[in-house]
């Protein structure tokens, strides 16, 4: 179990947080967190996501580490330290953004496989199709075959509703009932 760092450093790095996201001890949460973690994150990173989302860290979009870092600061630390929240997507955009200019450098090629699964996320985590199909295109590459499955899936879910059905009662959007039909069946993903 993690405990949470109660002393935060004033600043926090783009290393921080790879040192932090990459280890051992945190692989286990990134797709199956549990309450203490968020809480973890929001207590360690709250005030570097803050910096994020307004713009203060994009001096760190200059190295393929520091867009990396910034990627998992914009799209992963949300969906914990905002679990269950619209402000969870808030950034999804922002992040976006931030991987298709490491990516135009080329700063993708200089990550590894499991960096790079971080890198491209944004893309599988947005609700325009176009952004799907290049969620896939990204996931094809060596070293990323045993995600591209669950770009194929997202994928599949914005072809067949043209968004997220699990995230319509976080951000107050109506289900349709074919929606509400797939959310109570089996094969239902609920993020």
């Amino acid at each position: 179990m993690i405990a949470p760092h109660l002393t935060i450093p004033a600043t926090t790095t783009s290393a921080d947080v790879l040192a932090f996201w990459f280890t051992a001890a945190v692989r286990p949460y990134w797709f199956a967190a549990t309450a203490q973690f968020d809480q973890t994150l929001r207590e360690r990173f709250a005030s570097c996501y803050r910096a994020a989302a307004t713009g203060a860290l994009t001096d760190w979009e200059q190295s393929g580490d520091g867009a990396l870092a910034l990627v998992i600061v914009l799209d992963q630390f949300p969906l914990n330290m905002f679990r269950g929240q619209p402000a969870s997507f808030a950034t999804e955009a922002q992040a976006r953004a931030v991987a298709e200019r490491a990516i135009a450098r080329g700063f993708d090629q200089t990550l590894n496989p499991e960096q790079k699964l971080f890198l491209y996320l944004p893309f599988m985590h947005s609700e325009n199709p176009a952004e799907q199909d290049r969620s896939v295109q990204l996931y094809q590459q060596p070293g990323l075959e045993d995600n591209l499955r669950f770009a194929e899936h997202h994928r599949s879910l914005i072809h067949r509703f043209g968004r997220f059905p699990h995230r319509n009662a976080i951000l107050g959007r109506a289900s349709t009932a074919d929606e509400l039909a797939y959310l109570a069946s089996p094969e239902a993903f609920h993020g």
